[in-house]
């Protein structure tokens, strides 16, 4: 197994596609945290103005911790994208090829070869996230320090700055749950095609079908909304609640786990049973 999730690896980083999301991040976040380091301070008195009329709100508040949870929840919807361009690829990418018949020569079941695509895909976005941590929470810090984290939703949330970073670690480990369950999707869908566009392209129309049925509040939806990964993917807001809502994390956390899990299981049959020499 890790002879082939070798060379796995190396034929996805031997791939120009690879680079465009680890690119795309090192770019457009030191441009986010720069431009809020110039004008943070405007952007967050434009953003909490009607607060503003009732309270007096002093403190570092534009800081390093504040700027990594406004990039978090921007970029967030953007990274499945990213995602998908490895994983939407790596089993459509070799029917294209024409190479599944040459890799089944070897001495490598099936069951083999299908998990360590996985795995390798799997990787890969974790590693996006963790670049993506590293980038908006290293920078962050580096330029504008620490201090406390203003949570606007539903209700106002301060988070004290000695109690932000374990649930910035929290929120990026759920946030790979989620891209994974994404990664998953677009898997699947890679082992019903032979062209990597189309995986890409139905995995994100998806996720916006099943963002716009999880924004409808009708109740004939509400009863299939549970059921819908994309309306677990956002959970990772909750751990800036206080309290934690941990049960609602945990059980929107195995929901998408369910998924990864049926998504693989699911190509996997499929591959086992492909025909290849057609």
């Amino acid at each position: 197994m890790m002879n082939v999730l070798h060379v796995e690896l190396a034929k996805v980083f031997s791939k120009w596609r690879t680079f465009i999301g680890f690119i795309a991040l090192a770019v457009l976040i030191p441009v986010i945290v720069l431009a809020m380091k110039a004008e943070g301070n405007t952007y967050f008195s434009f953003a909490t103005q009607t607060l503003q009329q009732a309270f007096t709100i002093t403190g570092n508040l534009m800081n390093g911790y504040t700027v990594a949870y406004i990039i978090f929840g921007s970029l967030y919807i953007h990274v499945p994208f990213l995602v998908t361009l490895v994983a939407g690829d790596i089993l459509a990418g070799e029917a294209t090829a024409g190479t599944y018949r040459l890799i089944l020569t070897r001495p490598v079941s099936r069951t083999t070869m299908v998990t360590a695509k996985w795995i390798a895909s799997s990787l890969y976005t974790v590693g996006l996230v963790i670049i993506m941590a590293a980038l908006s929470l290293g920078l962050g810090i580096a330029l504008l320090g620490t201090g406390e984290v203003v949570v606007i939703r539903s209700q106002i949330t301060i988070i004290a700055a000695d109690d932000a970073l374990w649930r910035f670690a929290a929120a990026y480990g759920y946030a790979i749950i989620s891209m994974l369950t994404v990664s998953g999707v677009a898997f699947l869908f890679s082992s019903l095609v032979e062209n990597s566009i189309g995986p890409i392209m139905s995995t994100m129309a998806i996720i916006i079908v099943f963002t716009i049925i999880s924004a409808i509040d009708v109740p004939i939806l509400a009863t299939i909304r549970p059921f819908l990964f994309t309306n677990h993917m956002t959970g990772w807001r909750f751990l800036f609640d206080d309290p934690v809502p941990w049960p609602r994390i945990i059980t929107s956390g195995s929901i998408l786990l369910g998924h990864i899990v049926a998504c693989y299981l699911a190509a996997l049959f499929i591959l086992r049973r492909k025909d290849i020499l057609t």
